[in-house]
């Protein structure tokens, strides 16, 4: 398995050829399905959104049996993500997870949505993305607030969207480096890193966190 280093170079590399449209539609052979049946080796863990315009194997210019992706709306993080992610590290010795979020998420707006004017006809299921979301997001609100109570601004703001987006990815990564036994200790033996990312919309490139 190639180190997390060489890995995230490959996904960046990737992302370049997805916004240059340097790439073709993936032709996966008999041979290559069959080897796939066999075994499989991602060279990299992806922690995304359900959000159907961030597919990662597309925006990381991957193909079948490249990466291990896991997808919930918000990119975040409760137990069933964080054992999907324990299996992949441990089972095929996977160095790299990536939290790749995406700009104008709607379950961070509907997290901003909420804090702003509570909602209690949302359903349970719902909330319970957005309660995941809340803490990362909940000061931002307030700071926000208080800056726009002086010139009314009604709906959320652009600004506020783009920084909680930015705010519920560092929390995911922070969840997954402290949240679990398994993963901590894959980090302390630098067999994983775990970084933040995120996906912009408009232009499809994706911006790396500083580690």
């Amino acid at each position: 398995m190639i180190s997390a280093e060489k890995a995230l170079q490959r996904l960046k590399e990737g992302n370049l050829r997805f916004r240059s449209h340097d790439h073709a539609d993936v032709d996966v052979d008999s041979i290559s399905r069959y080897q796939l049946v066999q075994a499989q080796s991602p060279f990299a863990i992806i922690l995304g959104c359900s959000d159907s315009r961030v597919p990662a194997e597309l925006v990381f210019g991957q193909g079948l049996g490249d990466l291990f992706v896991i997808r919930v709306a918000g990119n975040i993080v409760a137990p069933s993500q964080i054992g999907s992610i324990e299996f992949a590290a441990e089972k095929f010795g996977t160095h790299l997870v990536v939290v790749l979020g995406h700009s104008m998420c709607g379950a961070v707006e509907a997290t901003l949505e909420q804090l702003q004017q509570d909602m209690d006809n949302r359903s349970p299921n719902l909330h319970a993305i957005v309660d995941r979301i809340r803490p990362a997001v909940e000061s931002l609100v307030e700071f926000h607030n208080e800056l726009d109570s002086e010139d009314n601004t009604c709906g959320i703001a652009p600004k506020l969207l783009n920084q909680a987006v930015r705010c519920n990815i560092k929390a995911s990564v922070n969840k997954l480096q402290q949240g679990s036994e398994i993963l901590e200790a894959l980090i302390k033996q630098n067999k994983l890193l775990i970084v933040g990312a995120e996906y912009f919309l408009e232009t499809g490139e994706v911006e790396f966190f500083d580690r």
